[in-house]
């Protein structure tokens, strides 16, 4: 470490230091000058924190439901030493509408002329667009940064509040990606004077930040902003519809807010008079069965309205079109991901019975597909058909059902992203499962007093990639197994932000395997268990079933777009 003496002599125009009581790290780049503070890593390196930057003007007021505006600069000395409120959620604190921050942490910042450049992971967070944020108690850097890398993760906009749409000029929706292309554009300004490559940054998203990751392959507002790409656990490449516009949802917040629900203007001009908290506290007013749908808002294909469009078309037909940004890439899944959601309704007598005698209605709500069409019934007789041979839907059915919520939610959206884009990339694509078991979940085993995991299930690998320190443990040397799967998984992804490849020679720590490119013919994944093992042809036994329900011609047909 620098002793301050050192840092005021080498850091020179980039760096100094606030004063030599707190020692704060102070960093001058195009946006203005940014006072930080220190964490520490797993490892005991110093970390150089900047947090609760600001990216965009605060989207209240006459700015709700528009486009983020960007800043350019700041006048003074800013604070980032602290995390910036989430979007508005329910039950998060602090929380504001004006939420439109980012934070940056560096293990190594420039000295004079000599500048590290080091590869940028810019983390986008999961939470179906209506939860989560990137405060460091959810997404702790201590683990990433014992890899030689830049790490940035920040807040965009969630629910009706980031991604309305009425499909006209008054919301034609995506907002919250707009707010994501924002922080991207900072990154290229700015990262350098923080110890960034601005020419090297990987976009790492998680569920439905992982759905984002694909949209920005495909979006043309993200042009040259990233080099390489992770969708852990989410694709959009799905079965999810995609619509024009999601005018059902935006009347429904209308109602439940009390305002008209008749014209697009009456509503965005009413939604734009309520408390951002009165959005925040409506979400769970949208569950229709159970806890059901898992994905409310969503990215919609938007109106050309005379400004910018970040999504003009279905992704699978600018994929297959040649529209997609040729860059490395990573996709996968956990074993479980979703499939304990099946034990909610098997648990409840209403519910299974609800499903079993109304399965045309509730399996879209469910399995996140297109509602009250005939191709909707088509689909939903089939997937009966499958999964459950027509029979009731009850504790004899519970492994369909959780095969089921697995493959629906998740596990084909990553079968199709790793056999999509391997076919139209000239880079190559890495497909995993994350199969590792250690003594913590977001899910346990009822009964057991949290100390026997359910299973490996969605956000799980999470885990060991930051320190989620609102509900784990750090994992230090008292925790062997974990630090472990902690040095492998961040090892992996560094390798990756550096490379372009996670496994660019044998090293003791990642099992001596090489990780070997997911293509056409040669359909390999690795799991990532105990050991990490080549392995190939990932469940596709099952998936086969939902290539043919949703062929990719069908996304070609421009009817069934509409």
């Amino acid at each position: 470490m620098y002793h301050l003496r050192n840092l005021l002599l080498f850091f020179g125009a980039f760096v100094c230091v606030q004063s030599s009581h707190n020692r704060e790290p102070l960093v001058s780049t195009p946006f203005g000058d940014i006072r930080g503070t220190f964490l520490t890593s797993r490892l005991g390196k110093q970390i150089y924190s900047f947090r609760g930057i600001r990216y965009a003007k605060p989207p209240i007021n006459e700015l709700r439901f528009k486009p983020p505006v960007p800043i350019e600069k700041v006048e003074g000395v800013y604070d980032a030493t602290k995390d910036g409120p989430s979007c508005p959620q329910p039950g998060s604190n602090p929380m504001s509408e004006d939420c439109l921050f980012l934070n940056v942490y560096s293990t190594k910042l420039p000295s004079g002329k000599n500048n590290p450049k080091r590869p940028v992971i810019i983390y986008i967070y999961p939470g179906a667009f209506y939860i989560a944020h990137s405060a460091s108690n959810w997404a702790g850097p201590q683990y990433f940064m014992d890899q030689d890398i830049v790490f940035v993760t920040f807040n965009y906009r969630l629910g009706s509040l980031g991604f309305i749409s009425t499909g006209d000029k008054e919301a034609p929706g995506n907002n919250g990606l707009k707010d994501q292309v924002v922080v991207l554009q900072w990154v290229q300004k700015n990262i350098e004077h923080f110890g960034g490559d601005p020419h090297s940054v990987t976009i790492l998203g998680y569920s439905a930040g992982a759905w984002s990751v694909v949209l920005h392959m495909v979006s043309p507002l993200s042009e040259g902003l990233f080099h390489k790409a992770a969708s852990l656990s989410g694709s959009s490449l799905g079965i999810w519809q995609f619509p024009h516009n999601q005018t059902d949802i935006a009347k429904k917040q209308a109602r439940i807010l009390g305002c008209p629900d008749d014209t697009s203007k009456n509503i965005i001009n009413c939604l734009k008079t309520k408390p951002a908290e009165d959005f925040a506290n409506a979400l769970f007013q949208f569950r229709e069965f159970g806890t059901d749908p898992i994905l409310i808002w969503s990215p919609v294909i938007e109106p050309d309205v005379g400004e910018p469009r970040f999504l003009a078309n279905h992704p699978i037909r600018l994929i297959t079109s040649g529209k997609m940004k040729q860059v490395p890439y990573i996709c996968g899944r956990t074993t479980d991901e979703f499939n304990y959601l099946a034990l909610n309704v098997l648990r409840n007598e209403t519910l299974s019975e609800e499903m079993s005698n109304n399965f045309e209605k509730i399996a879209p709500i469910s399995f996140t597909y297109e509602r009250e069409t005939e191709f909707s019934k088509k689909v939903s007789r089939a997937i009966k058909k499958h999964y459950f041979h027509d029979a009731p839907i009850d504790w004899s059915q519970e492994t369909a059902l959780k095969e089921l919520y697995e493959d629906a939610i998740v596990g084909f959206q990553m079968h199709r992203a790793a056999k999509l884009i391997s076919k139209y990339n000239k880079n190559p694509v890495y497909y995993y499962r994350f199969s590792y078991q250690g003594r913590y979940s977001h899910v346990y085993k009822r009964g057991t007093n949290n100390t026997i995991p359910y299973g490996v299930v969605h956000h799980d690998d999470l885990i060991y990639l930051f320190y989620i320190s609102k509900i784990f443990p750090l994992f230090k040397e008292h925790s062997p197994k974990e630090v472990e799967m902690v040095e492998k998984l961040t090892r992996l992804y560094a390798n990756f932000a550096k490379t372009g490849n996670p496994t660019p020679v044998r090293s003791k720590i990642l099992d001596n395997t090489l990780w070997e490119p997911y293509t056409p013919t040669e359909r390999k994944y690795l799991d990532i268990g105990k050991q990490l093992v080549m392995k190939e042809k990932l469940l596709e036994n099952r998936f086969q079933f939902w290539d043919k329900l949703y062929p990719i011609s069908l996304y070609l047909e421009e009817d069934s777009m509409h």
